[in-house]
């Protein structure tokens, strides 16, 4: 054999080799890449997208923490405003309860005060009617009467 002819059936040769390659077996290696490619453009889509939702979600829950303390806030201070009526009516209430109590211990005193009067004038009364039936048991002088006065005056 001829070395031309060893080189053009090898030539011939390796054009069938790279035509057959190129025909079946570049187009699969070629679309395993692109498909390979597009998993890892999608990865990386999905992947700026998964970072932007989480930032997202970082602030909804500064939002949300913030928005809770704030109700938190809120719910202290109606408590304490609570707090504040309840002390203020039970200050009402003891205000009163008190005056209730003292218009009632007045009212006794006063009951008392006036018992103590009629009995103080009962008192007086029957004392007088005494000094002055002593007074007419005996003679009608001046100066006995004066006495008599004077004793009942000591006595009283």
């Amino acid at each position: 054999m001829n070395i031309n002819a060893t080189l053009i059936l090898q030539s011939i040769a390796m054009m069938i080799f790279v035509w057959f390659c190129m025909k079946f077996i570049w187009p699969p290696l070629l679309k395993a890449m692109d498909d390979r490619r597009a998993r890892v453009a999608d990865g990386l889509a999905a992947s700026d997208l998964a970072e932007k939702e989480l930032e997202a979600a970082k602030q909804s829950a500064g939002e949300q923490i913030l928005d809770a303390r704030n109700k938190a806030g809120e719910i202290v201070e109606q408590a304490n405003q609570r707090h504040n009526q309840i002390l203020e009516q039970a200050k009402d209430d003891a205000t009163s309860e008190r005056q209730r109590q003292v218009a009632a211990a007045e009212a006794e005193i006063a009951l008392a005060a006036n018992q103590a009067r009629e009995e103080l004038r009962n008192a007086v009364s029957k004392l007088a009617i005494l000094g002055a039936s002593k007074i007419l048991e005996k003679e009608v002088d001046a100066k006995m009467h004066r006495e008599l006065l004077d004793k009942l005056i000591a006595e009283i």
